[in-house]
């Protein structure tokens, strides 16, 4: 009796993925490279905040400096107290138009997170050199590249559908085993927990945002407080998606064809690190929320396995279903990136080691470790984490 009500509620789960939480399996969407024309663009003004980003600092500052966007273009890089001359190299980065000004971060406040501060002292420059509140704030990190279309692509985007933001999850590096593993589904375990036509829709609460693009109008982010609004926030993209969306703000998420994280993750363990920064703090530090997503993702990913190969009858038959509808709904992000669908057949030990990663966040948290990135450790909870 327990397998078949097992087996019953997993089939039930799928069923109401599949049909019911935005479509989150899907390929799309994606912005292509607009035909620019016309002369009436919006200044846009890039802030990129730098960490110790020396061996991608200057491919990232060439690209968002060779941008073929039409309007008033800058491109201000804050060097977060880096230690390997980040911000002499972005320096040297030929710079023609002089667009570029590289501002040196100052000692980060209490109560901030490092990122956050570094971002704030970039639009606090912004201010300086166009006070008023028109036109765009671009965010990215020092690890991403850009074709020359992709800003004025983001611009067109947020103009033609009235958006107050607009944020793409860019590809992301895909070449070594433990990537081609892992990488794959932390892109598609993201639209699992934000569904992209939810955060689209402007009558869903649902709010998210992927932080290595984001175009938003500065009017939008002068309503929310500017980013000392978020000061605390870990998860500062998301965040910043709520906030807006909060504040009446319409968002678009999709995925990006130009732009690219060249941060590789050669080693399972570099994986591991990035999830256990932040996946404790999306639980809200909550021990409960812990228990049920370590029970949740059990019953998604791993019962329907055991039961497809240990179970007899019904329960057998409704595990193997919900397996193949759980191995199909990832081939999409499998095909984004360029990968065999036999990859599927992984997922449930790809979902272990997300699940596993989440219980070592928890334990570094607890054991008084806390959050640690960029050697800076954040150990007390903040009010900033995204909703439930």
């Amino acid at each position: 009796m327990v397998l078949l009500l097992t087996a019953l509620l997993c089939a039930l789960v799928w069923l109401v993925l599949i049909c019911f939480h935005g479509r989150f399996w899907q390929g799309g969407p994606i912005l292509d490279p607009v035909a620019i024309a016309g002369d009436d663009w919006p200044p846009v003004c890039i802030v990129v905040p730098a960490r110790d980003e020396a061996g991608s600092v200057q491919a990232c500052v060439a690209s968002l400096l060779e941008q073929s966007y039409p309007g008033p273009l800058s491109l201000v890089l804050v060097d977060d107290n880096s230690t390997d001359g980040t911000g002499h190299l972005a320096r040297a980065v030929p710079d023609p138009l002089r667009r570029l000004t590289v501002v040196t971060g100052g000692e980060r406040p209490s109560g901030w997170s490092g990122k956050l501060w570094a971002v704030a002292q970039g639009v606090a420059e912004v201010r300086r050199q166009v006070p008023a509140d028109s036109g765009y704030v671009f965010l990215t990190d020092a690890d991403i590249t850009h074709d020359p279309a992709h800003i004025a692509t983001l611009v067109a985007k947020a103009r033609t559908d009235g958006l107050d933001m607009v944020s793409e999850m860019v590809a992301l590096n895909c070449a070594s085993v433990a990537e081609q593993m892992l990488v794959p589904a932390f892109v598609f375990f993201f639209a699992l927990l934000y569904p992209f036509a939810r955060v689209n829709d402007p009558g869903s609460r649902v709010a998210g945002a992927a932080g290595g693009s984001i175009l938003i109008h500065r009017e939008a982010l002068a309503r929310i407080g500017g980013i000392e609004s978020l000061r605390g926030a870990l998860i500062d993209d998301c965040t910043l998606a709520m906030h807006v969306k909060r504040s009446g703000g319409r968002l678009y998420l999709g995925h990006s064809r130009l732009a690219r994280s060249i941060r590789p993750y050669p080693h399972p363990a570099d994986i591991w690190r990035m999830v256990a920064r932040t996946a404790y703090v999306q639980l809200r530090y909550s021990p409960l929320m812990l228990v049920g997503t370590v029970l949740g993702m059990a019953l998604v990913w791993i019962a329907p396995v055991l039961l497809a190969l240990f179970g007899h009858g019904l329960p057998r038959l409704l595990g193997a279903v919900a397996w193949v509808v759980s191995m199909a709904s990832f081939v999409p992000t499998l095909r984004r990136f360029r990968l065999s669908p036999a990859w599927a057949l992984l997922l449930p030990l790809v979902a272990v080691f997300y699940t596993a990663a989440t219980i070592g966040s928890a334990i570094d948290h607890h054991r008084g470790r806390g959050v640690v990135w960029k050697s800076r450790a954040y150990r007390e909870p903040n009010g900033n984490a995204p909703p439930k």
